[in-house]
């Protein structure tokens, strides 16, 4: 189970394969369905949903645009409460301070609230290889590390499994893990959560380290948040004696003001709840309660070089809802594993190739996941114009040109198999730049209307098989207008 999901094929190759498995499409389709009719929902409740959604994309933004400023404004609060701040360029980095962190205490078992940042790093795989044994406490979590699997959703992780695969694993695999599954576990809901209970309740008592992410941190006063549904969250964020969050730096906000429009937006967004049952927040430590110790790994990993790009940097506003992936026809389909990555759906199809690069196949062919209709940017609670930035990396992908890659301006070469959609560009571009040339073209195009096949040849063939092509007018839209006089003739 790795963060990057390394040798996974083109996402066409890996979709092809998720579409036929029809258990998992039943599993999605459900599942989906589900969550977006709640969140439309609980989202009709709030009058100014519009003004929130416009003020959390503007106080993004504007984090985004002094996002120096206020990581050096986070350190200093983060040290004044007791905390100790650390800087990862890289996955490597981060994953090498978070192991000697943990060997510093001698402990070799940590208990970890569910984080995105972790899975993207890999720092299970990392911690493994330095013998210490990393516990997912989240229940969907649970499930996919019980089961050897991936994760396939951002709020939902297991959203692939349906309730008799649940049980199957837990009964087969709790016992390797710790405390096995009580005996005659059915599948209802209530009996496997139970079973996730008692499972972890051991390891929750037994731990002396734990390792989290948060969903925001606010520079002001150095605090961090999660918000969960569950509660095993915040065991792990209050039992153990030292406590090591793993965060990426765009998730700050600059004041508790600030985190109060994202407390309003991410639950209505996410679980179509008007709050999370659990909102967790810690500043630095204290001597009463809480870990003795905290330490913050602040993480870098390509969202320097994302912030560099102008159109590309919205990306970074997300807040991690999930609510694009739910509406996405292509996820629906395909599934959260076709992604490649920790980061599924129409985020990650532009998230994942800036953080990465383009080089690779999986995410040269990200920004092609998906038909483009919009609907991801309708449910945006950051209004993350994701068609637009998709467009944005088709180009890259095609065309290649400047970007920023580990801080250094490059200039990437266009991607292989692109070459006739190139072509395509620069007959598109000179044609325009030619009006007696598109008009020339236009009306042979008209003329021989009747000529012309209902489905594209070569290429071209997979794109028509599932649409009809649009049929030419009699006539191109220039003479129509000179022959009516503007539409003052027509009959």
């Amino acid at each position: 189970m790795s963060g990057t999901f390394v040798g996974m094929p083109a996402f066409p190759e890996a979709a092809r394969e998720a579409v036929r498995d029809t258990t998992l499409r039943g599993n999605l389709r459900h599942a989906t369905h589900t969550i977006r009719a709640k969140r439309a929902k609980a989202v009709a409740e709030v009058e100014d949903w519009a003004e929130l959604r416009e003020a959390g994309k503007r106080i993004k933004d504007h984090t985004l645009r002094h996002l120096d400023r206020y990581l050096e404004r986070l350190e200093e609060s983060v040290t004044a409460a007791g905390g100790v701040v650390h800087w990862a360029a890289d996955a490597e980095e981060a994953n090498r301070i978070v192991t000697e962190l943990v060997r510093a205490t001698g402990e070799s078992e940590v208990v970890k609230v569910k984080s995105m940042a972790t899975q993207e790093i890999g720092l299970n795989e990392a911690l493994e290889a330095a013998g210490i044994h990393a516990y997912e406490t989240d229940l969907a979590e649970l499930i996919v590390q019980l089961g050897k699997d991936r994760p396939s959703h951002i709020l939902v992780p297991a959203i692939h499994r349906n309730r008799g695969e649940i049980r199957d694993i837990f009964r087969s695999e709790m016992g390797e893990w710790g405390r096995p599954a009580p005996e005659g576990l059915t599948d209802t809901p209530a009996e496997l959560a139970e079973a996730a209970r008692l499972h972890l309740r051991e390891k929750f008592l037994r731990a002396k380290v734990g390792i989290s992410g948060a969903n925001f941190m606010v520079a002001d006063t150095g605090t961090l948040v999660v918000v969960e549904s569950e509660g095993n969250g915040r065991m792990c964020l209050t039992l153990p004696e030292t406590l090591i969050s793993v965060v990426g730096i765009e998730k700050i906000v600059p004041t508790w003001r600030d985190l109060e429009v994202f407390l309003q937006t991410l639950p209505r967004s996410s679980t179509a709840e008007r709050m999370n049952p659990y909102t967790s927040t810690w500043t630095g430590t204290s001597d009463s309660d809480g870990p003795k110790v905290f330490h913050l790994v602040l993480l870098d990993n390509g969202r320097t070089d994302t912030l560099a790009d102008e159109v590309g940097r919205q990306a970074l506003r997300c807040i991690r809802c999930s609510a694009c992936l739910n509406v996405c026809p292509v996820y629906e389909r395909a599934g959260g594993h076709a992604y490649g990555s920790v980061y599924p759906g129409p985020i990650g199809a532009i998230l994942s190739p800036q953080l990465r690069g383009t080089g690779s196949e999986i995410d040269a062919s990200l920004p092609y996941a998906s038909s483009l209709c919009g609907a991801c940017y309708e449910v945006c609670p950051v209004a993350i114009d994701i068609p637009e930035v998709l467009v944005h990396l088709r180009e890259r992908v095609a065309q290649g040109g400047q970007v920023t890659r580990d801080g250094n301006k490059v200039v990437l070469k266009p991607a292989k198999g692109h070459a006739a959609e190139r072509a395509a560009m620069r007959a598109a571009r000179w044609t325009f730049a030619h009006p007696g040339a598109l008009r020339t073209g236009q009306r042979l195009a008209s003329r021989t209307r009747r000529l012309h096949p209902r489905t594209l040849p070569g290429p071209g063939k997979a794109w028509s098989g599932t649409r009809d092509l649009p049929p030419l007018p009699a006539e191109p839209f220039r003479d129509w207008w000179q022959r009516t006089n503007g539409g003052k003739g027509a009959k």
